[in-house]
């Protein structure tokens, strides 16, 4: 979802910015990429070793989170292509499932621009026990969507996301956002979502 579909990194980056300058840090780029893709609570963790606030992982996740929701609804920053993309492969029959590292609240934000209908099952990071790079994010929508993850195409943005895709036996299609991602086995790199063939992605497991 976010950095995917949602060009949501430079809010991410403002909200995060602005929290850790209230907390008495300072918040760089190179801060953002150490984060990217991960779960929430291993966000506010380094936040909170950043810039030894007393402040707790919840507490610090419910600010983040509860910051963003309020964005999300307000404007929702959607990428060149994610819209159409969904609806050529929705038009193709195939199912889609939504596998986010956000919270739920976050993601039920999310879908009132996304359209909640474009997707068969929706996986938030508080919904897992081991949120990405563990495959347990992308095994648990493929169990709810009834498929084999060999015969799975998951798009991401981040590495750890890449990792917890193909660690569940998945096939990866990159559209990196903040960091570079190398192709490699199973594994294709495409400049943005609006460059994707549906045709071409749906036949990457045949």
């Amino acid at each position: 979802m976010d950095g995917l579909l949602i060009d949501s990194e430079p809010v991410w980056y403002e909200v995060e910015t602005a929290v850790v300058a209230r907390l008495g840090g300072e918040w760089t780029r190179a801060d953002q990429a150490a984060c990217l893709g991960g779960t929430m609570a291993a966000s506010a963790r380094y936040i909170i070793d950043r810039t030894g606030t007393s402040v707790t992982v919840d507490e610090l996740s419910d600010e983040l989170i509860d910051e963003m929701v309020g964005r999300f609804r307000a404007a929702l920053p959607l990428h060149e292509g994610a819209i159409e993309l969904l609806n050529a492969v929705r038009d193709r029959d195939v199912p889609v499932g939504l596998v986010s590292s956000s919270y739920r609240s976050l993601i039920d934000a999310a879908l009132v621009g996304l359209g909640g209908d474009r997707f068969a099952v929706t996986v938030g990071g508080d919904e897992v026990a081991h949120g990405k790079p563990d495959p347990e994010p992308y095994l648990t929508a493929c169990r709810r969507l009834g498929a084999d993850p060999a015969r799975t195409v998951v798009l991401e943005d981040a590495i750890t996301g890449v990792t917890s895709a193909e660690a569940a036996g998945c096939v990866v299609v990159a559209v990196p956002s903040v960091s570079p991602i190398d192709a490699g086995p199973r594994r294709y790199v495409v400049p943005s979502l609006s460059s994707i063939d549906p045709d071409w992605l749906l036949g990457l497991t045949s």
